[in-house]
């Protein structure tokens, strides 16, 4: 019954918020989680560094990366014990002898079988457990990417990216939005350094949501006093991601990367590093240790937050919080396989999750 009673309530809220908001400060949240357990691991930090099929999400410039062979990648997650599950898979494409790169990508995240109580209470006021369906609230995203080198020297080396987002939202037979959005990215590496800048939703994201109920239905959100959307619109502000890192060389047979990324939102206060009444800031820490370019380890810090101190009775005392991540990689000629243990809160919370992603390089048959 407890359940039963969280789903409607959850429900009942979706659809209120849904019914009033044009502007959201968090729309489209799903495609902020990340993309590839090596990047997971590193505290998000990829958009200078990343240089496989993966980057069509974090920095489209990036697919330069992607020399000669077909690159593709495929990742599952599974948050709060498997209630909610994400998944990603991406290709790319490299054309015009490694000059262009064409990129696609899939991201999933889902909520299924939720439970419809709307008519599980029946107007004489008993309970009928009978009349509970289920449906599930779904995210998707597809990303059409393009990355070209503007500059390749010996030393310098110089690219831009761009995507076209197209975003499919479902929430049962209830509610469908889609919404259309634009990335555009640019790296630049040297021999040691790595320097990366991508806009995402460059020129706002427009999300247009529908509604459809049956008569039942409606007639179950007028008696409980609530609101019967028509239709709404979201709008997801643009965001900057600046990010700079550095190779080191410890010994014949280990490198270390060392990334750090900064995300510059632009729709008001937020509970950041930085925070300002316009634009707020918040920071991405990430490393990678490779040895031999085989076996990889990683780490990384993100998600930079003031909250109150467990144990404050008095609600009156602040500390830094934040979300850390370690992951491990193995490479097997054509074929890398890497994990992510990440946090979903903070520190010291206990709710981590474990992602798994596979790479794979698609080499041309030698004639």
């Amino acid at each position: 019954m407890k359940k039963s009673f969280i789903a409607l309530l959850l429900i009942v809220l979706f659809f209120s918020e849904t019914g009033y908001s044009q502007f959201r400060k968090y729309s489209n949240e799903f495609l902020n989680i990340g993309a590839g357990a090596r990047g997971l691991a590193m505290g998000n930090a990829q958009v200078a560094s990343v240089n496989n099929t993966t980057a069509g999400y974090w920095n489209p410039a990036g697919l330069t990366g992607v020399k000669d062979n077909p690159n593709a990648s495929i990742m599952h997650a599974e948050y709060f014990s498997g209630i909610a599950k994400y998944d990603y898979a991406s290709l790319a494409l490299p054309v015009q002898d490694n000059k262009r790169t064409l990129g696609f990508s899939l991201l999933r995240f889902a909520v299924d079988d939720i439970p419809n109580t709307l008519f599980l209470v029946q107007p004489d006021g008993s309970i009928n457990y009978n009349n509970i369906q289920t449906f599930s609230s779904a995210d998707y995203a597809f990303l059409f990417s393009f990355a070209q080198n503007i500059k390749s020297t010996e030393k310098t080396n110089i690219s831009f990216g761009a995507n076209a987002k197209v975003i499919y939202r479902k929430v049962g037979h209830f509610a469908t939005a889609w919404g259309f959005g634009i990335d555009a990215g640019v790296q630049a590496h040297g021999e040691k350094w790595r320097l990366g800048l991508v806009a995402r939703d460059l020129t706002s994201t427009f999300n247009a949501w529908s509604f459809k109920f049956t008569d039942k239905e409606k007639e179950v959100l007028y008696l409980t006093n609530n609101d019967i959307p028509v239709k709404s619109t979201e709008i997801t502000a643009p965001r900057l991601v600046l990010g700079g890192g550095y190779d080191f060389k410890l010994g014949k047979s280990v490198k270390l990367l060392a990334e750090a990324n900064l995300d510059v939102t632009f729709d008001g206060k937020r509970n950041t590093v930085l925070s300002g009444n316009t634009v707020s800031a918040d920071p991405h820490v990430g490393l990678e240790a490779s040895i031999k370019d085989v076996f990889f380890v990683r780490g990384g810090i993100t998600n930079f937050q003031r909250a109150l101190a467990d144990g404050d009775t008095l609600n009156q005392k602040r500390v830094w919080i934040y979300q850390p991540s370690v992951g491990a990689g193995f490479r097997i000629k054509n074929v890398t396989l890497d994990y992510a243990f990440t946090n979903l809160a903070n520190q010291s919370n206990p709710l981590y999750t474990h992602i798994i992603s596979l790479t794979v390089n698609f080499k041309k048959k030698e004639e």
